[in-house]
């Protein structure tokens, strides 16, 4: 039988293991129960992957995230390994040959969701199986208190009956000391071993700057910084707009949102993997998955949205123990932005309440029925027909999909996309001759930025509305304008597919979320308000507060943080002040008016100063209320 270093040295080509990870194979070979607490980077996969391939059986792996399972079948498969993910796009007669490959094919994992899990048939089939290891990705998503809480963790517990042989391991990058007795107790583990590793990373540097400039500070930080970087920004527009700033001021950059298509995804990523491009402009759809040693500083343009994403974003950095950065760029406005979008885009329980009878309306579901298909679903035309906000709104189908009411499938969600062949000189000759193209060609000049530059996603209807004609006067305009060769217009389907997933009943089913919705949009405000803390504080060490937050105490400050380094600098011109004060009382005794009179420093420098050398015993105060020397 191979070891684990054996099999680490031959699949994954490592030398050695990173700290703990010996020790959580170890404990899972002799069968052990654990929950695994590691910061991002950190290695969790291995963990279960190693000794699944020394074991007998199939490892079933449970992720809430289609990218990342597809991203951990497809790195297997690169290996060698066998590994199958069970996705909504596979038919009866597909998931039949995937567990006949599982149950005698020598298949050795079995990546799905937490829904995908609540299907019968499902069950049944893994019911069949012989199953090593059961492994939780993303376990925190179990808690109520979690930042990513869904209910289909809470399910979880069937593959307990399902297999109660299992050895059973529950992974997560981010949780505090609730979340995890939430993981043990929801889960039903046995007797867990608990493996946590410090979330202190030696080689970040955290800092927070605040600046009214905050693309031309990033200007500044790009031209210093030599190798890699991810600009993390709230929202996909925004994403390629510094993209194409960026790509102005010749820097060699990509973006990545989740209205890419998968193709679009994978050319970004694999052009800033290779080097191509050093900056990633991304939302927080990037990342999961990602190891690229040489990341050289992670840079928040926006208030992240919890501690807990921003410290997994961080950590994404200096992977290669080399000194690294991350950075939130910061002003006045950018801390209201964070708390007027929470208010204006978080749903209320009303407002869901509100989206879900309007899609019921929409589709013209009645009362008791069950829909069976897909529906086409344009989120546009829907807010559009009942005057609802687009964000919120998608923000409220999230959740319904997250408490498994409906299921949105953005798969199918291409885009249009349209980029100018011809000059702006060209393009203005066009219009003067062609004055019924006008409205539309000026009104894409408008809206969107870098269109002469690059490829860029753009929305038919929201044209329609801007310029009053239906969406199929724009598609057909845009058509004309491709074959005049004055644009590359490429049209897709832009619609999403929406499923019901349960009966439309009197008010039972959506009540029945109320509290659930209730407690997140609270700990969403929480975690935001622990930002803007974070944010706010210039007193304590970045790394103490972080630290702590994740229930580790330590009172040793980091010495590389902005606030240390501030508190560095005080130092070093408190013991200018001081020496200069020092010198000035061996003539006299003198008033602390009198001190700040005579040197050229501010009243807080110089009282500073003499509390620290009262302190050392270096002077004293005299009957007269005086200072004197005492050297």
């Amino acid at each position: 039988m191979s070891s684990p270093l054996e099999i680490l040295k031959t699949y994954w080509n490592y030398s050695e293991f990173r700290d703990p990870q010996e020790e959580i194979i170890k404990a899972t070979l002799h069968k052990k129960n654990t929950i695994v607490l590691l910061p991002t980077g950190g290695g969790k996969s291995l963990c279960y992957q190693i000794p699944t391939l020394l074991l007998d059986g199939v490892c079933i792996v449970i992720s809430p995230l289609i990218a990342l399972i597809q991203d951990q079948v497809n790195s297997l498969k690169e290996k060698n390994i066998k590994a199958i993910a069970l996705t909504s796009q596979l038919s009866t007669e597909e998931l039949i040959i995937a567990f006949d490959n599982l149950q005698f094919g020598g298949y050795k994992f079995l990546y799905l969701s937490p829904e995908k899990l609540q299907s019968a048939f499902i069950q049944e089939k893994i019911k069949q199986l012989n199953v090593s290891i059961v492994a939780i990705d993303e376990a925190h998503c179990i808690s109520e208190w979690g930042h990513d809480f869904r209910p289909s963790y809470l399910k979880l517990k069937i593959l307990k009956d399902l297999h109660p042989e299992a050895t059973f391991m529950a992974l997560t990058a981010t949780a505090t000391e609730k979340v995890l007795n939430d993981i043990e107790t929801n889960l039903d583990i046995n007797n867990p071993i608990t493996f946590k590793k410090s979330f202190k990373r030696n080689n970040i540097n955290y800092s927070v700057l605040s600046t009214e400039n905050i693309y031309g500070k990033l200007l500044q930080i790009a031209y210093k910084i030599k190798e890699s970087i991810i600009i993390y920004t709230n929202n996909r527009k925004e994403t390629e707009e510094v993209c194409a700033m960026l790509l102005k001021n010749n820097f060699k950059s990509s973006f990545y949102h989740g209205g890419l298509s998968s193709s679009e995804k994978e050319a970004s990523y694999n052009r800033w993997m290779s080097n191509e491009t050093s900056i990633m402009v991304a939302t927080n759809a990037f990342g999961m998955g990602i190891d690229k040693p040489d990341v050289r500083a992670i840079i928040h343009i926006n208030t992240p949205a919890s501690l807990e994403n921003y410290i997994q974003e961080s950590g994404r950095a200096g992977r290669d123990e080399k000194e690294s950065f991350s950075l939130i760029l910061t002003n006045n406005t950018n801390l209201y932005s964070a708390s007027n979008n929470y208010t204006s885009n978080t749903p209320s329980f009303k407002y869901i309440k509100r989206v879900y009878e309007h899609l019921n309306q929409y589709f013209s579901i009645i009362l008791g029925e069950l829909p069976t298909q897909l529906f086409d679903f344009s989120l546009q035309e829907f807010c559009y027909t009942y005057q609802l906000k687009l964000l919120k709104t998608y923000n409220s189908i999230k959740v319904l999909e997250r408490e498994n009411i409906l299921r949105l499938d953005e798969d199918y969600n291409k885009k249009s996309t349209v980029k100018f062949l011809v000059s702006s000189n060209q393009v203005f000759d066009f219009i003067s001759k062609n004055p019924s193209k006008s409205s539309l060609i000026n009104l894409i000049l408008r809206s969107y930025g870098g269109i002469f530059e690059h490829f860029i996603t753009i929305n038919e209807y929201g044209l329609s509305k801007k310029l009053n004609c239906s969406k199929n006067d724009v598609i057909n305009q845009l058509n004309n304008l491709h074959s005049n060769g004055i644009v590359h217009y490429s049209h897709e389907n832009t619609n999403s597919k929406l499923t019901f997933l349960v009966n439309r009943d009197s008010e039972y089913t959506i009540n029945s979320i109320s509290k659930n919705i209730e407690q997140q949009n609270k700990l969403k405000l929480e975690k935001l308000n622990a930002v803007i803390s974070y944010i706010e504080n210039k007193t304590t060490c970045r790394n103490i507060q972080l630290l702590s937050y994740f229930n580790e105490t330590t009172t040793e400050n980091c010495g590389t943080c902005d606030i240390c380094k501030s508190k560095n600098l005080e130092k070093v011109a408190l013991e200018k002040v001081s020496i200069r004060i020092s010198k000035l009382l061996k003539n006299k005794p003198m008033s602390s008016e009198e001190i700040i009179c005579i040197l050229n420093f501010s009243k807080d420098e110089v009282l500073d100063s003499l509390k620290i050398l009262l302190e050392k015993n270096k002077i004293a105060i005299t009957s007269q209320n005086k200072f004197k020397s005492n050297l």
